[in-house]
């Protein structure tokens, strides 16, 4: 049970501790895709650890399970794990952690299906606002126009995924505006961001009490933003997306004096004004390979004993 205990221990440690050391990095804000590739890499560690723990376990508690895993190992390897004078811990522990992973896929399975619901109720929605005319199988345009007296712009994912914007966006927006608004919204699609979203979304929901699954929802939803926010801005200039940004969310108080309700965006409309020079490559490709080396950890912590006896 030594080496379940360890991997346990590991996850716990790296669950706590990994959001305030990624708290202290100064580089996120320039690098948000190489930011979102350290908190995958950090997650997945930790869910890798769990798992071979209670792997581990389940194998010291009983024989049947413990013959599958180790089933093409030599004897010694077997010997060295000591699995046979692990105590009756062994089994509690590895029944808690497996339902701690059917109580995650169950909040995977719900976080989607809401999304699901959401984007049927929003497309109904927006085919009673903006209906097809006779003969017209779907929006063949990625813009749809909506009619609508404030400025509002949205994504509406999907097989066949589509901007909306609203008639008073598209009055406020200028120039190369709504390209940018495009371009911000096809960079979420095209990245997948809505998965990391669902994700984290339910790790934090379905285990509210642990650090590491709450930093990662939050620092989804803002990080994601920054990465959208540099694939319009490469296309079309930071300025114009920073711009477009204002015109869609000024009625909305969010720069005016007072507490904003949202945030983020005066930082992203800044953060596009600053532009902060881009980390060097030869940083970016260490720290996404030192990132990408996290999640091994564990798995070299778990085959230490077996190392060893061959060794």
């Amino acid at each position: 049970m030594v080496v379940s205990l360890a991997l346990l221990t590991l996850g716990v440690l790296t669950a706590c501790a990994s959001p305030r050391l990624l708290a202290r990095a100064d580089w996120a804000e320039r690098e948000p895709v190489v930011a979102l590739w350290v908190w995958q890499c950090v997650v997945a560690s930790v869910l890798v650890s769990f798992a071979l723990s209670m792997t581990f376990s389940a194998a010291a508690a009983w024989h049947a399970v413990r013959g599958h895993v180790f089933a093409p190992a030599p004897r010694g390897v077997v010997e060295a794990y000591a699995l046979a004078e692990n105590g009756p811990w062994s089994a509690v522990l590895a029944v808690l952690l497996a339902c701690g992973g059917l109580w995650s896929a169950a909040m995977l399975t719900r976080e989607i299906r809401r999304a699901r619901a959401r984007r049927r109720r929003r497309r109904a929605e927006l085919l009673v606002r903006a209906p097809l005319l006779p003969g017209e199988k779907g929006y063949e345009d990625p813009l749809v126009p909506l009619e609508g007296s404030r400025p509002d712009a949205w994504w509406l994912a999907g097989a066949e995924p589509r901007l909306v914007v609203t008639t008073a966006a598209l009055r406020r927006l200028k120039g190369r505006q709504l390209d940018a608004v495009l371009a911000h919204e096809q960079g979420h699609a095209r990245a997948r961001h809505d998965w990391l979203l669902h994700c984290s979304a339910a790790l934090a929901t379905g285990f509210p009490q642990v650090p590491v699954f709450a930093a990662f929802r939050d620092e989804m939803h803002r990080l994601v933003e920054l990465a959208a926010d540099d694939v319009a801005s490469r296309r079309y200039g930071r300025l114009t997306i920073a711009l477009a940004l204002v015109e869609l969310n000024e009625h909305r108080g969010v720069f005016g004096p007072g507490p904003a309700p949202d945030a983020q965006l005066p930082q992203r409309v800044n953060r596009l004004l600053a532009a902060a020079p881009r980390l060097t490559a030869a940083r970016r490709l260490r720290l996404t390979a030192a990132a990408a080396l996290v999640p091994v950890v564990p798995v070299l912590v778990a085959f230490v004993p077996a190392l060893r006896a061959l060794g």
